[in-house]
């Protein structure tokens, strides 16, 4: 992309804001099904949450670094499926294994069942592991015919009524828990499970994926993980997340996509009522012939829109979404010498079973554990962070250039160097490199609302994410502010969902027919 670019007037068939994973896979998608289309991103570098920046020769990832289901050929995966798509493949290196601290102790959490129930039985009675196997079985039948039924299948109207009813009979394997799987993971816990240490593990499980407990997390989401977590594969994809980032831009740029780095979306136009492209801060117009999508959280989406765009009281309905709390990230560059070889690449610190507290829970990455490529030798790079329960208002208001900022990055950071000291004690002596992201970093580069972890629909409420319409015709939205909801998984579907609403059926059906 030339940078004089953002100030020209361009035209295409669909533009799509924001590089996330949600807002590349519709991008790759529609280019696949013949578009064209242009992503505008603001930032510098692709990818969004999932993308990732070098330091002194170590490369620090910002966002997921669980992945699941790429190489299993059981794997229910959206992201698999999408690359398939693309003809795209990343190299992964599978491990079952990571370690996790909680209040009563360490807990190795595996995806091998054998290992996964040992570990149960260190804290729990042998009422409750069958309690908890009964739970999962429970688990098991719900997702039945999920393995069967691929995402690229789903879309946002009537057409869905023959797209996915080409899948029947693994539907009609599903459709008698079909109202459960409505209902919130909590929901489910509280019928199987009456060992306290238990309950507490489900409520753990869930806010790791979705920023809220068990009684506010879907148990639709929780189905889908165990199902990858134990019958598919755990994995991470050598190169990191930005490989993955990476594969979805050269499947879009390989069907004739563009993305335009360095572009900010200013506003939407909208011209008869429809959405007819964006404006750029630098003065450029991307005309869209067909649709506009937008990857931006929903309140920063509505800040795109001009005035009379939508009605009043459906802007004033999607400004109050709740939304989960924000993270402080930790960048650690460290010196390896002397480090045990099975460190392994996830630790999750938990200090108490109030399990939404501010700062409570800690993840811990250290990917050169199984790729050395992302550090210097002898070295590795480590991501430390709060996911979801770091509050925006201790942050509020703060000038990034005071010494009030750098004084509470100080503060506010400690309990991730306190996480890290439980897994290397004497990290920092260690530290080469130490870079703290905050709650404010994650607002300005990411162009988050108030750097939230992602929209927090409580499916305990009977609250559910909103699909990617809106009244606002030719204008979509994908991400985690839609259906499904936060995670990789998740915003994977959404922007398959967006793309496969946006495209007649005749094309979407002859797409399913390809992937097989």
């Amino acid at each position: 992309m030339m940078a004089d670019e953002r100030k020209q007037k361009s035209e295409t068939d669909f533009v799509v804001i924001g590089s996330g994973f949600a807002g590349l896979c519709c991008a790759a998608l529609l280019a696949r099904y013949g578009y064209g289309v242009t992503v505008c991103e603001s930032h510098y570098a692709p990818g969004g949450a999932a993308h990732a920046f070098e330091k002194e020769g170590f490369h620090f990832e910002s966002g997921p670094s669980f992945f699941t289901g790429f190489s299993s050929e059981d794997s229910s995966n959206p992201l698999r499926q999408i690359l398939q798509l693309l003809g795209e493949k990343i190299e992964t290196v599978q491990y079952d294994r990571w370690m996790t601290h909680l209040p009563e102790g360490p807990f190795v959490s595996s995806s091998d069942r054998k290992v996964h129930y040992d570990q149960l039985r260190r804290y729990s009675s042998a009422k409750g592991i069958e309690e908890w196997r009964h739970m999962e079985e429970r688990l098991a039948r719900l997702g039945e015919g999920i393995g069967e039924l691929p995402m690229a299948a789903m879309r946002a109207d009537a057409g869905a009524l023959l797209t996915m009813g080409r899948y029947a009979k693994a539907m009609l394997r599903g459709l008698s828990g079909a109202r459960d799987l409505q209902k919130s993971f909590g929901w489910l816990a509280d019928q199987e499970l009456s060992d306290p240490f238990l309950r507490h593990l489900c409520d753990f499980e869930a806010f790791s994926l979705s920023g809220m407990d068990a009684a506010g997390t879907p148990l639709a989401e929780m189905v889908f993980m165990f199902r990858q977590r134990f019958d598919a594969s755990v994995e991470y994809p050598l190169g990191g997340s930005a490989a993955i980032v990476s594969a979805l831009v050269r499947g879009l740029e390989r069907h004739g996509g563009k993305l335009m780095l360095g572009a900010h979306v200013s506003s939407v136009i909208v011209e008869g009522g429809r959405a007819r492209g964006v404006k750029l801060r630098r003065g450029g117009e991307v005309r869209a012939r067909r649709a506009v999508v937008s990857n931006a959280t929903i309140w920063d989406t509505l800040r795109l829109l001009p005035d009379g765009a939508v009605p009043e009281d459906w802007r004033r309905q999607a400004a109050a979404s709740p939304q989960t709390e924000s993270i402080v990230h930790l960048h650690l560059g460290i010196d390896a010498a002397g480090l045990p070889d099975d460190l392994g690449i996830h630790h999750v610190v938990l200090k108490s079973w109030d399990i939404a507290a501010p700062q409570n829970m800690v993840n811990i990455s250290i990917p050169t554990t199984l790729d050395p490529s992302l550090a210097p030798e002898g070295h590795h790079a480590v991501h430390a962070y709060t996911a979801g329960n770091e509050p925006y208002e201790v942050w509020e208001g703060l000038d990034l250039r005071s010494d009030a900022y750098a004084a509470l990055k100080e503060e506010r950071s400690q309990v991730l160097w306190q996480a890290m000291e439980k897994i290397i004690p004497d990290v920092r002596q260690r530290a080469r490199v130490a870079l703290v992201g905050t709650p404010l970093t994650h607002e300005r580069y990411l162009r988050r609302h108030r750097g939230t972890y992602g929209a927090g629909f409580r499916a305990d409420l009977g609250q559910t994410f909103p699909g990617p319409k809106t009244p606002l015709p030719d204008l979509l939205c994908c991400g985690d502010s839609t259906m499904p909801g936060i995670g990789v998984p998740a915003v994977a579907v959404s922007g398959m969902i967006a793309a496969n609403t946006l495209v007649p059926l005749r094309k979407h059906w002859k797409l399913l027919n390809e992937l097989g």
